[in-house]
């Protein structure tokens, strides 16, 4: 069983040393579960593989604390070990740190001045029909209510307000086939593909600032696909092109501006995923960067969760004592002091001693 009351660098590694690649996070779920309870002031609920912890004070607002339990797949990695002031192992940047700091705070701040939910999720780490959190906002959305939430996902130990909206499209260059030795009877469709590639090297990334923060574009070919066989002119050449958009535009504007830079090709939108104001504005976040943050925040350049809870109504940012570069890594670590400081500035803020 967890040990709740051990120090919250412990803790990190008791976690990390739970194997729990996605798929296969049953065994520290239900460690969790256990765990929390037994604290007599949160009721605890379990869905699959998640398991929410919330008190019932009667407070004026609720705030929503959520870490996916799952990691990538271990590469040699587990159990942790200690060097220096680093811990190391699967996990210990993305997120178990930040999932002890939650289990920290719901075991030691019992009479918090707001309520609190601790959300504890599975598969964050693979598609997002498996997702956890996204689960839980589809079948028991009331279990997801607050006025603001925060994602301890990797951050190095800065708030970043909302996030990036992601879409990949397939570019389709068409030509016509012909046998090679007759190539002038045809058209090299990846030779056409390479007017696509020209207008990715001649994009200029948008860095819109939105709500304070200055976001950073970005678009890029991830894939290209093309040919039939040794002796024959390809008549299509696909490039994937993955869009990173701020939150100033949604899906639909995101598309559209797509569609528009690659007139002239056959453009299929193939995946997306809607971005996330910062709300930095609302009196729950504002209070929250004043505590936590010391009043600095920055733009998330990267989609996560925080999309979801926004589709919920709830305002959410992003902070967590990770390092995100070191996220699935085979050396991947998480500074210890930093796992301590993250803790200490979250129980300030929700025991009111960091305002």
């Amino acid at each position: 069983m967890l040990d709740l009351t051990a120090d919250v660098r412990d803790l990190t590694a008791a976690l990390v040393d739970t194997e729990s690649v996605s798929g296969g996070e049953r065994a520290l779920a239900d460690d969790i579960e256990r765990a929390l309870s037994a604290l007599p002031h949160l009721a605890v609920e379990r869905d699959g593989d998640a398991v929410v912890a919330r008190t019932a004070l009667g407070r004026e607002r609720r705030v929503v604390l959520a870490g996916h339990i799952d990691t990538v797949p271990v590469a040699g990695n587990v159990p942790s070990r200690v060097e220096g002031d680093r811990l190391y192992g699967c996990g210990t940047s993305d997120m178990k740190s930040g999932v002890a700091v939650q289990l920290r705070l719901a075991a030691t701040v019992a009479e918090p001045v707001h309520d609190v939910t601790y959300v504890f999720y599975d598969c964050e780490e693979v598609d997002a029909e498996r997702n956890g959190l996204r689960r839980l906002a589809r079948t028991r959305p009331e279990l997801l209510a607050g006025d603001f939430a925060v994602l301890l996902e990797p951050t190095g130990g800065v708030i970043e307000g909302g996030c990036q909206g992601t879409m990949r499209v397939e570019v389709i260059a068409r030509g016509e086939r012909a046998h090679s030795a007759r190539s002038w009877m045809g058209r090299n469709a990846v030779h056409e593909a390479g007017a696509i590639l020209d207008i990715l090297r001649a994009y200029r990334p948008r860095r819109p600032v939105v709500e304070g923060l200055e976001y950073h574009e970005g678009l890029n070919a991830v894939f290209v696909s093309g040919g039939v066989a040794g002796n024959v002119i390809p008549d299509e050449c696909v490039v994937t092109v993955n869009y990173r958009f701020a939150p100033d535009r949604d899906p639909a504007a995101a598309e559209v501006y797509l569609r528009e830079l690659f007139a002239g090709f056959d453009v299929r939108v193939t995946d997306s995923a809607a971005p996330a104001r910062p709300g930095l504005d609302d009196p729950a976040a504002a209070e929250f960067v004043a505590a936590v943050g010391q009043g600095q925040a920055r733009a998330k350049l990267g989609w996560t969760d925080v999309a979801r809870m926004s589709e919920l109504g709830v305002p959410a940012v992003n902070y967590g004592p990770g390092e995100p570069t070191l996220a699935h890594t085979r050396d991947e670590w998480v500074d210890l002091a930093a796992v301590a400081e993250a803790e200490r500035r979250m129980a300030a803020w929700l025991t009111g001693t960091g305002r």
